[in-house]
Order: structure tokens, then sequence, then C-alpha cells
């Protein structure tokens, strides 16, 4: 008995882990805390700067608003097809359709700091 797991326990794990990253997804962005690699932009001039950082802004806006379209997609064929996890029977295209909405709302995030003037106080995922 003790040496069986509990059933689903791996489909509601995989779930909640897509919950919890992709919510994260756009206060992260917000935030600037992303992994960022920063070693030489002590060497570029501030106006470099600020243009690169607008242009990586543009691009993760540009990726994130093309993977939300993706999943949407995905949404809504599983919507469709009625696909569920395979244990538990739970519908899968709420949590795809959530995800595409958290990578757009990421995206959104994105493109207002590419655009927008930005407050000196918060790091833009490294020191200013």
């Amino acid at each position: 008995m003790m040496s069986h797991s509990i059933t689903g326990s791996l489909e509601l794990t995989e779930l909640l882990m897509v919950v919890v990253i992709f919510a994260a997804l756009p206060l992260v962005s917000l935030k600037g805390e992303h992994v960022v690699f920063d070693s030489l932009d002590s060497m570029l001039p501030s106006w470099v700067r600020k243009i690169q950082q607008g242009l990586i802004h543009i691009i993760c806006a540009a990726l994130l608003f093309s993977l939300a379209y993706l999943m949407w997609q995905t949404g809504a064929e599983f919507a469709a097809t009625g696909e569920t996890t395979a244990q538990l029977k739970i519908t899968k295209a709420p949590f795809i359709h959530g995800m595409g909405f958290l990578c757009c709302l990421a995206g959104l995030v994105h493109l207002a700091k590419a655009f927008l003037p930005q407050d000196r106080n918060v790091s833009d995922g490294g020191t200013l």
C-alpha cells in the first residue's frame, strides 16, 4: 500500500506548476527580475544601453505575443476535441488558454517597458 503513488498526483503537480510559472511571468517581467547577462554593459554608453534595452523588450514582447497566439490556438483545439489529462480527466483547454493569456500579459509588460519612460529606482534586470 505504501509503495503505490497517489493516482493523478503527477498530473496535479504538472498543472499546478504551469499555474505558478505562468502566473509569475508577468510579475517577473514587470520587476525586471529575469536572468540577465550584463557583464559588458558597463563598457557601453548609457544611450546604447537604453536602445539595447528597448530592442530587447520589443523582441521579448514579440516572442511572448507569438507564444500566446500559439497557446490560444492549441487551447481552442484542445477545447474542440475535449482533451483531458489521462488519469483525472481534467480538461486541459483552460490551462492552455491561461498560459496564453499570461504570456500576452507579459508581452504587454515588455511592450510598455520598451516605450514608456522607466523609473530610475526600479531595476531592469541589472544595476542602473
